[in-house]
């Protein structure tokens, strides 16, 4: 490939550090694409004959074909998928295959192949992601009442609804969403014909390939066009909060499967056995997508270290940019696939979520409420009050709803019976009404609305 420069060919080691076909030949219909939109632009600017130009699309066809049926071989001494598609193309139809390098640089062919694949690796990710809202919403609308302890430090707090608990992912994988999309909007500028880095001499037309490729426009520099790879890291970044996303669903169903839980049960689907412990069903699904989180985000450090010292404009470096792309888009692919699957599969324990709000004193904020709103008390005041109202019913080892009215009254004498009617953990979520709230009239409302806004 370089005779013209260099008198013998590379060392093994060189030859073997330098090749990318192993992992970037998954570039090959997006490098055939931009190839194809090259070549017809040199055709229309009269920058390459019109019988050279059908020769190179003919050729890039039956190149295509071969790919996707596995017809065709890969050389890594011709290092990557640009050279392994040109040196088939000149195989096929001769010299003119020469002629569809004009005005550009592998530097603008990677640039743009890239952004290719992850515009559409973009959008499959998002599809997914619409999936496993869709099965949350569908869980949190035929759980809207089902009670259950909504918990801080891990600690009960308040009682709240499942369906509720569910809605809070719906919002998190939404904005995962919007992340995806801005990367996309941002990504979508088109640096073929920037070439090496300089630009091009010759009158080529970058907006008419920009168009044919559905970017938005031509990149504005020429430079940053091949040195950019903020749109790979931005990608990176927004993986890594999905996947954060998704390990902290898996924890809960990790948690939730547990025995001292029992708040949730998987099928055999999403469940695994023990090699020696005949008794055990694991929720290696879950456990598998929180551990792959850590796939993701080393991904995004890998490139930021090696794009952290890179002096404009390319250089060799950033070919370590496609690994761990694919590796997160892969990882990520398959974590959302595993997540929906376990969310449509779940099967939530009503009694078991209704029995575990028993524990925890969760209406005592309903209680500091009640002395609020009722007896004029400071919040304050209220909340010194109930905790020790609470001491007294841990002391007699009953919840609140159970602890006499003569014993409230020893602390706050004006307390009267109507406070029981605040003690209940329905009556507690009911009246969490406000917007967002864990009323069930609210996650009713949430519900609907989400599936507008997202689905």
């Amino acid at each position: 490939m370089w005779g013209g420069r260099f008198a013998v060919g590379p060392d093994a080691a060189m030859a073997h550090i330098n090749a990318s076909i192993d992992f970037d030949r998954r570039l090959y219909a997006q490098d055939i694409a931009a190839s194809k939109a090259h070549g017809e632009m040199l055709v229309r600017q009269g920058i390459v004959s019109a019988q050279d130009g059908k020769a190179i699309l003919s050729g890039l066809d039956t190149i295509l074909r071969e790919i996707e049926a596995g017809d065709f071989t890969f050389d890594a001494a011709l290092e990557d998928i640009h050279m392994n598609v040109e040196a088939r193309l000149r195989a096929l139809i001769g010299e003119a295959a020469g002629r569809l390098h004009t005005a550009r640089s592998r530097n603008d062919q990677v640039a743009t192949d890239f952004r290719l694949w992850l515009r559409e690796t973009i959008d499959a990710l998002d599809g997914q992601l619409r999936d496993l809202q869709a099965a949350l919403i569908d869980q949190a609308e035929a759980h809207a009442a089902t009670v259950m302890p909504g918990y801080t430090h891990l600690q009960p707090a308040q009682p709240v609804t499942l369906g509720h608990h569910l809605l809070a992912y719906v919002e998190m994988f939404g904005r995962d969403r919007g992340r995806l999309a801005d990367c996309r909007t941002r990504l979508n500028e088109c640096p073929l014909g920037a070439a090496a880095l300089a630009g091009t001499s010759f009158p080529i037309d970058r907006a008419a390939t920009a168009k044919a490729l559905g970017f938005d426009r031509p990149t504005a520099n020429s430079i940053d066009a091949v040195s950019d790879r903020d749109f790979a890291l931005e990608f990176l970044s927004t993986g890594a909060i999905l996947a954060v996303h998704l390990s902290r669903l898996a924890e809960e169903i990790v948690i939730w499967c547990t025995d001292r839980f029992a708040f949730v049960a998987l099928s055999d689907a999403f469940s695994t056995g023990s090699s020696i412990m005949p008794q055990k069903r694991n929720p290696d699904a879950a456990e598998l997508v929180r551990g792959k989180c850590g796939r993701v985000i080393g991904s995004l450090n890998t490139l930021l270290v090696v794009m952290k010292g890179l002096p404009l404009a390319y250089g060799k470096d950033m070919q370590e940019d496609k690994e761990p792309v694919f590796d997160a888009a892969d990882t990520l692919t398959l974590c959302l696939a595993a997540s929906t699957g376990m969310l449509r599969d779940l099967r939530p324990d009503v009694d078991a979520l209704r029995a575990a709000t028993a524990g925890g004193f969760l209406t005592a904020t309903d209680l500091a409420d009640w002395l609020v709103r009722v007896l004029g008390l400071p919040f304050r005041e209220a909340h010194h009050a109930t905790g020790a109202i609470v001491q007294r019913a841990v002391k007699r080892n009953c919840l609140l709803a159970e602890l006499p009215l003569a014993d409230m009254q020893e602390i706050e004498p004006r307390i009267t019976k109507d406070v029981y009617d605040v003690l209940s953990v329905e009556k507690a979520v009911e009246s969490r009404n406000s917007l967002g709230g864990t009323a069930p009239v609210q996650v009713k409302a949430a519900v609907a609305a989400a599936r507008e806004r997202f689905l």
